[in-house]
């Protein structure tokens, strides 16, 4: 049986970035690495591709342009190829439609060679040398390292788990399987103030006065916080403050989870004010809107009744328990990494952290050994903010492949920001002195 260098398990868009950096390392370093995926074809976030979204990131944070501007699987590659390389450019962008990045890598998933599909890895062993990969459908698949990458799941909070999966009731995940259904109730909820929760407000809103129900948007945060876009803010995403983050101590890296999650889960500042206008818009023409928007508004438990979902809240500033009834409710409250169970046979070799999550090392690799089993965005405890940012992805792919091959193909940066963060040496060497 083949012993592979590495295999990938999962393929969202961080692992197949992986897959292309690695692909040009065939022949120049001899790298043998293979990729499985359950599904039959590259999905990204389906339930989510409306015709007007786009990436919250510029085009620049495709598969591997921030590792290689040169590679043949780049985004403008892929434009050039598809002849819409000139329509992009005169658009003036640089923010690519969603459904066009779902293309994109669905693209460069069906060209690489390296690219199972199809193949659900239901165990992991390790044999003394190497570990060995069961999968259904195929027989058993010998390997020396494995980069799990399977993506996080929707997220659920516990006083909401009693309507999920009940009639009229849905994850952002899967949104536009389930609009038409909610578009025949008569009241709609969004719960929620992420990207995902306006989207989704602002475009039942638009359909709103076709089909005339009555549109609730509520949220627990103080306000709907737009993402701060800021050039000193947006250098967080930098390999120094990912490094920096992670020597921290694990409450303080815990206390910062929760402080930042506006940076990189509020909505953009174009669609905050597209809301808004179309609110005047419909007030103008007489059209609506028929729509409530709550702030500091906590769900504190749920039920299923008649009419569809019960749920009870709480308005966290004034104090005062109130329900509300919903034919439709769409949960719109994010996503969590998970821990695959195909794991369970190799547990004896991952480190932990006191509170029993990976402890993910400086290169990304979570094993008792060291640069054995890799992690691709469930480092967000450690690594900070830079875990699910695509940006950061081909940069996380370079350390990867630097630990397995013990030499970088791509650079990795040490330094890119303005700011420091932490104390300079050179202060400390001054209060020495």
């Amino acid at each position: 049986m083949i012993t592979h260098d590495f295999a990938g398990i999962g393929l969202g868009p961080f692992n197949l970035g992986l897959a292309c950096l690695a692909d040009p390392l065939r022949g120049t370093d001899d790298l043998d690495g293979v990729f499985l995926e359950a599904n039959d074809r590259f999905d990204w976030h389906p339930g989510m591709l409306l015709d007007d979204a786009t990436l919250q990131v510029p085009f620049l944070a495709d598969l591997v342009t921030m590792a290689d501007p040169t590679s043949r699987w780049s985004f403008l590659n892929y434009l050039k190829l598809s002849g819409n390389l000139y329509p992009f450019y005169i658009r003036e962008s640089f923010y690519p439609l969603r459904r066009e990045y779902d293309d994109y890598c669905r693209w460069a998933a069906d060209h690489l060679p390296s690219v199972r599909f199809g193949q659900r890895v239901s165990g992991v062993e390790h044999d003394g040398t190497s570990y060995v990969l069961h999968s259904e459908g195929a027989g058993p698949l010998r390997t020396r390292r494995l980069v799990v990458g399977i993506g996080t799941s929707p997220r659920v909070p516990d006083a909401l788990r009693a309507v999920a999966g009940a009639p009229g009731v849905s994850h952002s995940a899967d949104y536009l399987a389930h609009r038409e259904a909610l578009q025949a109730q008569d009241r709609i909820t969004v719960v929620g103030s992420g990207q995902s929760a306006a989207e989704i407000y602002h475009d039942l809103l638009v359909a709103a006065p076709e089909h005339g129900y009555e549109l609730v948007w509520l949220t627990r945060s103080p306000r709907f916080f737009p993402m701060e876009y800021t050039k000193l803010t947006l250098e967080m995403t930098s390999p120094e403050y990912g490094a920096y983050h992670r020597a921290l101590p694990m409450e303080t890296r815990d206390r910062l989870a929760r402080d930042q999650r506006h940076l990189f889960k509020g909505i953009s500042a174009d669609l905050v004010d597209a809301i808004f206008d179309l609110h005047y818009q419909q007030r103008v023409t007489g059209d609506g809107p028929r729509t409530t928007l709550l702030t500091n508004t906590e769900v504190r438990g749920s039920r299923q009744v008649a009419v569809g979902s019960e749920l009870d809240l709480l308005h966290t500033e004034t104090g005062e328990s109130f329900s509300l009834r919903t034919g439709g409710l769409v949960l719109a409250t994010g996503y969590g990494p998970t821990e695959p169970a195909f794991l369970d046979g190799v547990a004896d070799r991952i480190r932990r952290d006191a509170r029993g999550r990976y402890d993910v090392a400086d290169d990304y690799s979570v094993d008792v050994a060291g640069g054995e089993i890799f992690v691709q965005n469930a480092e967000e405890h450690t690594h900070s903010l830079l875990a699910p940012d695509l940006g950061m992805g081909p940069y996380r792919n370079s350390v990867i492949l630097a630990s397995i091959l013990g030499r970088e193909p791509y650079p990795v940066e040490k330094r890119i920001a303005v700011q420091t963060f932490g104390v300079p040496d050179r202060f400390r060497e001054e209060v020495s002195r």
